[in-house]
């Protein structure tokens, strides 16, 4: 089993569940403590950022998320990309890991957050509804855009990363709170590998190939 961190956002989750297991441990006994201490091992597992085993092909682009994949499809004009793509939509149940990564090295060209609504991640048209955080990542290769969207049990998306940040590909910049969304759209050059109802995990199964 490889080895997993805590995102910092966690901590305050995990030991405020701990801090009433153990108020209410001293208040009524050891049964009182129960559901806060399943609550305290819940978002341990749920705020975990495992290791991940990074792809060196530069040709390979890597899922920004972990979940399952819910719809590829194609887009007649994206605004970053300048043209058209292809977007591959993931499902996060409560259950997976919810950090990003960034699906290729490159730098942070554009950003943009939407507070909008929040409606369950799993309908068609959370991507243009709910509360959203968009990015765009380029490197001398290509463009991709990856969009954090909140679902109806999440209040909060949280990006490490802004305008002209470098990064490397797998590395995690981001966060969204319990059930949600991803997106990433790819443009034409690339060979989508992924399928509707793949598993995938983040930094690790491949979104496609650029084309030769």
């Amino acid at each position: 089993m490889g080895k997993f961190h805590i995102v910092r956002e966690g901590y305050v989750f995990i030991f405020g569940a701990l801090a009433v297991a153990v108020f209410l441990g001293f208040l009524l006994g050891p049964l009182g403590a129960v559901v806060p201490g399943i609550l305290a091992a819940y978002f341990t597992y749920f705020f975990r950022n495992p290791d991940r085993v990074i792809p060196a092909d530069e040709d390979l682009i890597v899922s920004p998320a972990d979940g399952t994949v819910q719809d590829v499809v194609d887009v007649e004009y994206d605004d970053f990309l300048k043209g058209p793509g292809t977007k591959v939509i993931i499902f996060l149940s409560i259950f997976s890991v919810h950090v990003n990564r960034s699906p290729i090295a490159g730098e942070v060209k554009t950003q943009k957050y939407v507070c909008g609504r929040f409606k369950p991640a799993y309908k068609d048209e959370v991507g243009f509804e709910n509360e959203r955080h968009m990015i765009g990542i380029e490197n001398d290769r290509l463009k991709v855009t990856v969009t954090q969207i909140a679902g109806i049990l999440a209040r909060r998306i949280v990006s490490w990363v802004t305008l002209d940040d470098k990064m490397e590909k797998g590395d995690v910049y981001g966060l969204i709170k319990f059930a949600s969304c991803t997106e990433i759209v790819v443009p034409k050059n690339v060979e989508v590998l992924m399928k509707k109802g793949d598993k995938v995990h983040g930094g690790e199964t491949i979104v496609g190939r650029i084309k030769d």
